[in-house]
């Protein structure tokens, strides 16, 4: 049965770079957050965010290894639509976003669990890479991204520690790269 690789980190950390480079299937956690006129949308609290849709995800793409999974477009704050991942005979796929610490003991309970890392890098790297990204996707207006950006900077560490008491490692991306490629030998 596969298993899933759980990643983690603050956003802007290089959890989606570090899946491309593995190129392993990957579940997008943040295409689960809730439609923004919800009213427990709060983008940095895990309230914003459907585990249990996730959670039921893993679970399909393990037992069966495709899933129909929702496509999130974070600028206009909604689900647009639904794709299907297929795993392709892979014994392992990642699931990464923000929220990921928040379905580690679920699907460790579940005898999904592969690894989980929490992806992390100087706070002043993350909030350029994060501002930098989020302005190119045009995200949300200017203004706010700055001064979110500032608010996850300060916080950087807080979002770190969570994960790490959810059952994460923390690692650079470029050991998470390694330790993670040692896993699928």
């Amino acid at each position: 049965m596969p298993q899933v690789i759980v990643v983690a980190g603050p956003s802007g950390s290089g959890k989606s770079r570090l899946c491309r480079r593995l190129g392993l299937p990957t579940l997008n956690l943040d295409d689960f957050y809730k439609d923004g006129d919800d009213p427990n949308v709060d983008w940095d609290s895990p309230e914003s965010w459907n585990t249990a849709a996730a959670v039921a995800a893993i679970l399909e793409l393990a037992t069966s290894g495709t899933a129909e999974v929702p496509t999130y477009d974070i600028s206009t704050s909604r689900r647009t639509g639904l794709h299907r991942l297929d795993l392709a005979g892979s014994q392992y796929f990642l699931a990464e976003g923000i929220f990921a610490p928040e379905i580690v003991a679920e699907c460790r309970r579940l005898g999904l669990l592969a690894d989980a890392v929490c992806v992390t890098q100087h706070p002043v790297l993350t909030f350029v890479r994060r501002l930098g990204r989020d302005l190119r996707e045009h995200r949300k207006p200017p203004l706010v991204l700055l001064r979110r950006g500032l608010r996850l900077a300060l916080h950087q560490r807080r979002v770190v520690d969570r994960a790490v008491v959810s059952g994460c490692r923390v690692v650079s991306p470029e050991v998470g790269y390694i330790e993670i490629n040692l896993l699928l030998v």
